[in-house]
């Protein structure tokens, strides 16, 4: 299991698979690697990285929650790329990690490429925010994933004609077995930072930090954090978007899907 350490004593883990135009993948804020397992098969033609934060996935916790914060992710992200040798790389980032692609941007231009932002904007509507606090750090009342699939299915309204099979996948990788039940797979202590961290910042700047790069944005369209009129206000700022609204998905498309992929394959030709 590929891992490297932070300059603060974590071990992070990360995978590094193909060859060419170097690509990282950041998913959003409780998620992992796994979030891109759809979507990697069709980047075959680059090398694409994938990371889980600090306290997610198969990463280390980390014994002080007040750093799960974007800044600290961020220079977790810089140095992988050191550990890499990586000069600069285009960031595919899901929700929080096209968060951290305005900021990596922001803070290292010049290792900046590109960026494709999945259901992400510098703008996040409140209603999607108050959905993530209804579940974040809270262990799932499902004791089978059997359950959790079904409950999925259930809850998910801006999903529509999803298979049942592919809310198993969605289950198994947000959920881990264990004795009792279910488990979620990140440090609860995620929430106390959330909490902590008070209003949302103005993210404009942040946002005007991928100009003159190859951008491409996906969106839901059942969305209920990346709001239309956010989406106009980017296309303002960026007339060159590359921009796919992906029908019957809310927050967030899987990335597998035809309209994603061709946006993606779109924005991949433009970073070459």
């Amino acid at each position: 299991m590929p891992q490297f350490a932070t300059s603060d004593g974590l071990r992070l883990h990360y995978t590094d698979a193909g060859a060419g135009l170097p690509i990282l993948c950041l998913a959003g804020l409780t998620r992992s690697t796994a979030d891109f397992d759809y979507v990697a098969p069709h980047l075959s033609d680059c090398r694409l990285i994938r990371m889980d934060y600090r306290g997610r996935g198969q990463s280390d916790w980390d014994k002080t929650w007040q750093n799960y914060t974007l800044p600290i992710e961020i220079r977790d992200v810089i140095e992988l790329l050191d550990h890499l040798g990586i000069d600069a790389v285009a960031i595919l980032g899901t929700s929080r990690g096209g968060l951290n692609a305005m900021g990596f941007a922001a803070t290292v231009p010049d290792r900046f490429l590109g960026a494709a932002l999945n259901d992400v904007g510098p703008e996040l509507a409140p209603a999607g925010l108050a959905m993530i606090m209804t579940y974040l750090g809270n262990r799932p009342a499902a004791r089978t994933h059997a359950e959790a699939a079904a409950a999925l299915a259930h809850v998910m309204i801006g999903f529509p004609g999803v298979s049942a099979d592919r809310w198993m996948q969605e289950a198994r990788m947000h959920f881990r077995a264990v004795d009792d039940g279910l488990d979620i797979t990140y440090d609860p202590a995620l929430r106390s930072a959330v909490e902590a961290g008070g209003d949302v910042p103005d993210l404009w700047p942040f946002f005007d930090a991928l100009a003159g790069k190859p951008l491409c944005l996906i969106r839901g369209a059942n969305s209920d954090l990346l709001a239309e009129a956010t989406v106009q206000k980017m296309q303002e700022r960026r007339p060159d978007m590359i921009y796919a609204n992906v029908p019957d998905r809310g927050h967030v498309p899987f990335l597998d899907e035809p309209l994603a992929l061709d946006a993606l394959h779109t924005w991949m030709k433009a970073l070459r």
